[in-house]
C-alpha cells in the first residue's frame, strides 16, 4: 500500500488548476508572499497539490529522470521552485513539517485573496479606460453591475471579439450575443492588441501591447494613481513593496485574464465558469510565453513591457553615450581583452616538459 501512495498523491490533483476558494484567517508572512506569487508567478494554481507534488519531487521522486515527467508536471515543478525561492525558509518548513503543515501553508499562501481584490478593483476602473476621452459610453455601463457588459454592449463586445472575427458584421454580432458562436479561452480577444488592430499576416504585431493592458497593469502593480501619469521610481505599490523591478510574463497573463473578465458580463470569477473559460485563456497565454519557438518575440515583449512600467529599467537599457567616461572604460577594456588573445585563435596551453 505504501508503494502505491506516492503515485496516488502525485496524480490526485493538477496543481496548476484552480483549487477550492479559501481565505486564510491567520496573519503570516506567507499571506503577503502568496498574494504577490499569485499575481506574478501563477494565478490559478491549487496550492495544496502544488506543495504535495513538489515535496514528492524533492523526496521520493528526486531520482526520477526529468524526461519521465510530462510537460505539465515540469511546468508545475518550476512554479513550485519559484515559490520556494520567493519565501525564505519555506523549503525547510515544508520538509520538516507533516501533512498538517502542508495544509496550513497551502491555506496561507492561497492567492485567491489578491485575485478577488484585483477583480473588484478593476471592475469599475476598466470602464474609465475603455471610454473614449471626452465621450460617454452609449448606453452607459454600471460600475458595480456587469450584466450589460460582454457581447451585450457595443464597446465591450468589440474589445472581447476574438481576433480574426468581424464584430462589425451584424450576423456575427447576433451569433456572439446569442451564444451560437461559442468563444473558448484560447480564442484571444482584440483588446490584447495595440490600437485593437489584428494583422492576420503578422499575429505577433502589437500583441499584448494595448493601452488597456498597460493601464490595468499599472493599476495593480504600481498604484491606481499611476495610470494617468508617468511612473516614478519612488512610487509605492505592490511592485515596490515586493522588490519587483521587472515585469514577469505570468503577470502579463494575469492582467490580461483580469481585464478580460472585467469586460465580460459574468458576475463571479469561477474555475467552473465555462462561459468565460478564464483558466484556459490564462494557460494558453503561458503556453505561448514558454514556447521556445516564440522566444525572440517574447523577449522583445518583455523589454517593451519593462519600458512601459519600470522607469529605472528604461534608463538601464539606454545605449551608452559616445565619448562618455563609462563608454571609454568599456572600450579600453575591450581592447585589452583583444590584445591578450592568441592571433590564430588557439587556446593558451602550457607545455609540460617531461
Amino acid at each position: 500500500m505504501s508503494e502505491d501512495q506516492p503515485d496516488k498523491r502525485c496524480k490526485q490533483v493538477d496543481a496548476l488548476q484552480l483549487g477550492p476558494r479559501k481565505r486564510p484567517s491567520v496573519t503570516d508572512p506567507l499571506v503577503h508572499y502568496g498574494r504577490h506569487f499569485g499575481r506574478t508567478i501563477h494565478a490559478l494554481c491549487n496550492f495544496q497539490a502544488l506543495l504535495t507534488n513538489g515535496i514528492l519531487r524533492m523526496g521520493e521522486l528526486a531520482d526520477t529522470p526529468e524526461e519521465n515527467f510530462t510537460a505539465e508536471e515540469r511546468r508545475e515543478h518550476r512554479v513550485f521552485q519559484e515559490l520556494l525561492k520567493s519565501v525564505a525558509g519555506l523549503e525547510e518548513r515544508l520538509m520538516q513539517g507533516g501533512d498538517d503543515e502542508v495544509d496550513i501553508v497551502a491555506d496561507l499562501a492561497s492567492a485567491s485573496g489578491a485575485r478577488g481584490d484585483d477583480t473588484k478593483s478593476l471592475k469599475g476602473s476598466v470602464l474609465d479606460w475603455i471610454t473614449p476621452k471626452g465621450q460617454n459610453l452609449v448606453p452607459p455601463l454600471a460600475r458595480n453591475v456587469k450584466i450589460d457588459r460582454g457581447f451585450h454592449h457595443e464597446r465591450t463586445g468589440a474589445l472581447l471579439c476574438p481576433a480574426g472575427i468581424d464584430w462589425s458584421n451584424p450576423e456575427t454580432k447576433t451569433k456572439l450575443r446569442s451564444g451560437e458562436i461559442i468563444v473558448t479561452g484560447d480564442q484571444w480577444p482584440l483588446f490584447l492588441y495595440a490600437d485593437y488592430r489584428y494583422d492576420p499576416e503578422d499575429p505577433w504585431n502589437g500583441l499584448f501591447q494595448s493601452a488597456l493592458l498597460v493601464c490595468a497593469y499599472k493599476h495593480v502593480f504600481t498604484s491606481p494613481s499611476s495610470v494617468d501619469r508617468e511612473p516614478k521610481a519612488t512610487r509605492s505599490g505592490n511592485a515596490r513593496i515586493h522588490g519587483m523591478t521587472q515585469v514577469t510574463l505570468p503577470s502579463v497573463a494575469y492582467i490580461a485574464t483580469q481585464v478580460r473578465f472585467a469586460l465580460t458580463s459574468s458576475p463571479v470569477f469561477s474555475r467552473t465558469d465555462t462561459v468565460t473559460d478564464s483558466e484556459r485563456f490564462y494557460n494558453s497565454i503561458l503556453d505561448v510565453f514558454e514556447d521556445p519557438d516564440e522566444k525572440q518575440e517574447v523577449d522583445a515583449l518583455v523589454v517593451w513591457w519593462n519600458r512601459q512600467v519600470f522607469p529605472s529599467y528604461s534608463t538601464a537599457q539606454r545605449p551608452l553615450a559616445k565619448n562618455s567616461a563609462l563608454a571609454r572604460i568599456r572600450e579600453k577594456r575591450a581592447r585589452m581583452k583583444e590584445s591578450v588573445r592568441v592571433p590564430d585563435g588557439s587556446s593558451h596551453s602550457v607545455a609540460h616538459n617531461d
